[in-house]
């Protein structure tokens, strides 16, 4: 590996730094603040260090992610609520369109992610959207207002609403969508932004790096801890416009505490839209589709130490999907002329193809556990609301219970990092502790034993019910179980995905590989809607009121979460055999670090 030298200028005195930043020596030109001047024959993407990231500029980025998440779970963690109580919505109408819009705000990490990866840069993504972000808040707010909470105090569970404007109803979806595009496009890129702001070539940063997602997902937490607790508790009374209010401030403190680090910031540059990349190896394949690959070493791959694909390291040959190695073989007429991407691809442009379809079959088994985790904030608050949330004087909002998810995940959180990576890393001999695969795999299992537990719960409360009566005497309590469940099967599953998709997506698609935990959400929650819907339809035929009815009390949503476990448990069989096949990516700078041996086990033991 050769030495980054970066210069840097402050009225005309020159300071260098010497450093290993992947394979070549690099020249940076900086002003005093850390931002590039000049940068000849250098690597796009090189980070500038002296004086910039690191934990005191992360720190910032870890309170903003903070802030965004309590202004998000302000408004999405009582929406099945207001639309109940304040739209009048029927219950399994109630959690089909919250799980639409919680599936729609992931969604949109992907836009956010290629924006990010392909255009915009990390930098100038996060600051759009979280202005989308903002104006998303103060249009609801003001909806809210103006519109639908009459009369004042209306929506408490006790007083109803006046029957809404089409109007009002119009301009509120559209508010809640802005700012579902706002927070999902903001949220994986903030995610590789902090990543960015530590060198994993660097031995130190390189475990701060490992730590950051960690702390990220710990960070929203404890936002979404405060959401979750006092401002659930004002809009449960009625004052929903109150809490929408909070969240719009905490968004607006949010993005002037994300800007105020701009000048201390490391920056990557983008890398150029990847689809045309990963279109040119299937059309290169297809093409030379009765050619027979070519041996690794014959492959085609440009000249020096930096890659085709601008800010990438190379990536080195695998063996799975090796059909696509047709896309780097050299034929007759690839000699002459210039070289058309159509139709010749470098080993590292095949090798990106490769990862992505490597990590499908993993992203596409989180899909089950993300409808596990979407129960919170649907069939979980339903449930709630229809049990007794007295505590003596004190009335519990149902929403409130997430709260025990939330210290759930701080304590497992902290239990993990402290206890269990040093142990489990003397056991296996992996500093890391259990592998990504390994925590999303106990993830897998311990969402699994939620839904067992929740379907335990909906039975007693359901013995609890008196005739006449809408709401259970079992005490709401009873579901602490499940949802401290759900918040111990985060830290393996959640930052098990963020660190995995990360560590493995290529240089090129980093953003993409955060946003494919965002879209593994996204997608467990239409899953979970077309789940409702299959259900009801098979299950409310005739006069029976099907498994989750308007009256809880007439279903039996037991029956839903033990399939939702049945479906886990079906799923982590699948998991096993997906993570047993998968081999984790390569770049050239390990090789050229230790020998080949060591390198593959380098490799392996990231997975």
């Amino acid at each position: 590996m050769g030495s980054l030298i970066i210069s840097f200028t402050n009225e005309g005195k020159v300071r260098e730094e010497n450093t290993s930043f992947g394979d070549a020596a690099v020249t940076k030109t900086c002003n005093k603040n850390g931002q590039m001047v000049t940068s000849p024959g250098s690597k796009d993407n090189c980070l500038v260090k002296k004086g910039t990231g690191g934990w005191k500029y992360t720190s910032i980025l870890l309170a903003n992610q903070g802030l965004a998440t309590l202004a998000f779970f302000g408004v999405g963690v009582n929406l099945v609520l207001f639309l109940t109580r304040v739209l009048d919505q029927e219950n399994a109408v109630a959690a089909n369109n919250v799980s639409k819009w919680t599936g729609t705000v992931y969604l949109f990490s992907l836009v956010g992610a290629f924006l990010s990866d392909s255009y915009w840069g990390r930098f100038l993504t996060c600051a759009v959207f979280q202005i989308i972000f903002v104006v998303g808040l103060g249009l609801l707010s003001l909806t809210s207002w103006l519109f639908l909470i009459k009369p004042t105090g209306c929506g408490d569970g006790g007083m109803a609403c006046m029957p809404t404007s089409s109007i009002g109803v119009a301009i509120f979806y559209f508010s809640i969508y802005l700012v579902a595009f706002g927070y999902g496009g903001h949220q994986p890129t903030l995610a590789t932004f902090g990543a960015d702001q530590f060198d994993a070539a660097n031995p130190k940063e390189k475990e701060s790096k490992v730590a950051f997602f960690a702390y990220f997902y710990f960070a929203l937490n404890v936002g979404s801890l405060f959401s979750n607790t006092v401002l659930v508790y004002y809009e449960d009374t009625g004052r929903w416009t109150l809490g929408f209010l909070a969240s719009f401030g905490s968004a607006i403190i949010a993005l002037l505490s994300f800007l105020m680090g701009t000048p201390r910031y490391r920056y990557v540059k983008p890398s150029g839209n990847p689809l045309p990349r990963v279109a040119q190896v299937f059309v290169a394949t297809a093409k030379k589709w009765h050619v027979v690959p070519a041996h690794p070493e014959e492959l085609y791959e440009v000249e020096g130490s930096e890659s085709a694909i601008k800010g990438s390291r190379k990536i080195l040959h695998s063996n799975e999907f090796d059909f696509l190695d047709k896309a780097a073989t050299i034929i007759a007429s690839d000699l002459y002329g210039p070289k058309h991407p159509w139709s010749l691809c470098t080993v590292t442009q095949v090798e990106e193809a490769k990862c992505v379809l490597k990590m499908l079959p993993i992203w596409l088994c989180t899909i089950i556990y993300s409808v596990v985790f979407t129960q919170m904030a649907s069939l979980f608050v339903e449930q709630g609301d229809v049990m007794n949330t007295k505590i003596g004087n004190f009335h519990l909002p149902a929403a409130s219970m997430s709260a025990f998810d939330i210290c759930s995940v701080l304590i497992c959180t902290g239990i993990y990092r402290q206890i269990l990576v040093p142990l489990a890393g003397k056991l296996s001999g992996n500093p890391k502790g259990l592998t990504e695969l390994q925590r999303m795999g106990i993830g897998l299992i311990i969402g699994m034993f939620a839904m067992l537990a929740a379907g335990a719960t909906e039975i007693e409360r359901l013995r609890h019910v008196m005739p006449g009566q809408k709401s259970s005497s079992l005490s709401i309590l009873w579901q602490i179980p499940q949802y401290v469940l759900v918040g111990a099967s985060e830290v393996f599953m959640y930052i098990g995905q963020l660190e995995f998709f990360n560590g493995q997506a290529p240089d090129g698609i980093k953003s993409l590989g955060s946003s494919l935990c965002m879209a593994s959400i996204s997608l467990g929650n239409y899953v979970s809607s077309l789940l409702v819907n299959m259900v009801m339809g098979i299950t409310a035929r005739g006069n029976n009121p099907g498994w989750i009815p308007n009256d809880l009390n007439t279903g039996h949503i037991d029956r839903f979460f033990f399939l939702i476990a049945v479906l886990t448990a079906f799923d982590f069989v699948i998991y096993l055999l997906c993570a047993n096949w998968y081999k984790g990516i390569n770049h050239d700078d390990i090789e050229k670090e230790t020998d080949p041996k060591q390198g593959q086990e380098e490799v392996l033991s990231r997975v």
